[in-house]
């Protein structure tokens, strides 16, 4: 602000010297002055636009991360049961990470309602959706969002929490899986997300419309931390 001042005041002394001198190319002169301090003022004030911007951008992000490790705080319990949504590989790598973070947990790829343990605290799901993984389990894709509804039903009819897990990435997006992501996501208690899979916001705008717990992550292997936080692991 203060260069900007300084800018309009060295133009504005400029023109009154130019008209002090009269003759021909006093007007020229001004003219010339007073482009300058316009060019001038204007390139100050985007600097100083770009600045509270990245200021804001910053304290955007600070918050963002303090609320995502709030949100990694302990509210699951085992007994816990994971399964797959829309029958891709994920859910070999959500087991994986559960029994890295030192969870035991009973993993059933193609639970259905009346399987879900009637003692089960939180039921994980590995949400992902693959064409050849629903052939290798003998059923559609409307079969799937149909045993999907049945377990969410049933898991909330017991009080049992839902844990929604997306650790694929923008490579297990598409029509495919996000058909899957919509109900998991808007049945989920608490949802892990690695922020590359979900730069639309698909993910983000269904958990904070639903008040649900979200932890976002970078890369994969933070989402054991985040199992540890939640289920109150010791690490």
């Amino acid at each position: 602000m203060k260069k900007r001042n300084l800018v309009l005041a060295l133009a504005m002394a400029a023109m009154t010297s130019a008209a002090a001198c009269g003759g021909s190319s006093a007007p020229a002169a001004a003219t010339t002055a007073a482009a300058a301090a316009t060019t001038a003022a204007a390139a100050e004030s985007k600097v100083e636009e770009t600045k509270a911007a990245d200021t804001k951008t910053a304290e955007t992000k600070a918050a963002d991360a303090a609320k995502s490790d709030a949100k990694a705080e302990a509210s699951l319990e085992t007994p816990a049961v994971l399964t797959s949504i829309g029958q891709s590989a994920d859910v070999d790598i959500v087991k994986t990470l559960c029994t890295k973070a030192g969870l035991t947990i009973e993993t059933n790829g193609t639970l259905k309602a009346d399987d879900l343990p009637a003692d089960c605290k939180t039921l994980i799901l590995a949400v992902g959706g693959s064409s050849k993984g629903l052939g290798a389990a003998g059923i559609d894709a409307d079969g799937e969002l149909a045993r999907t509804k049945a377990l969410l039903e049933k898991a909330k009819s017991q009080g049992t929490k839902v844990l929604a897990m997306h650790t694929g990435g923008s490579a297990r997006r598409g029509t495919l899986s996000d058909s899957f992501i919509k109900p998991a996501f808007e049945a989920a208690d608490v949802a892990i997300v690695v922020s590359e899979g979900d730069s639309d916001g698909l993910m983000k705008g269904i958990i904070d419309g639903n008040g649900a717990q979200g932890v976002y992550v970078e890369k994969i292997t933070d989402v054991l931390t985040s199992l540890q936080g939640l289920f109150g692991v010791s690490k």
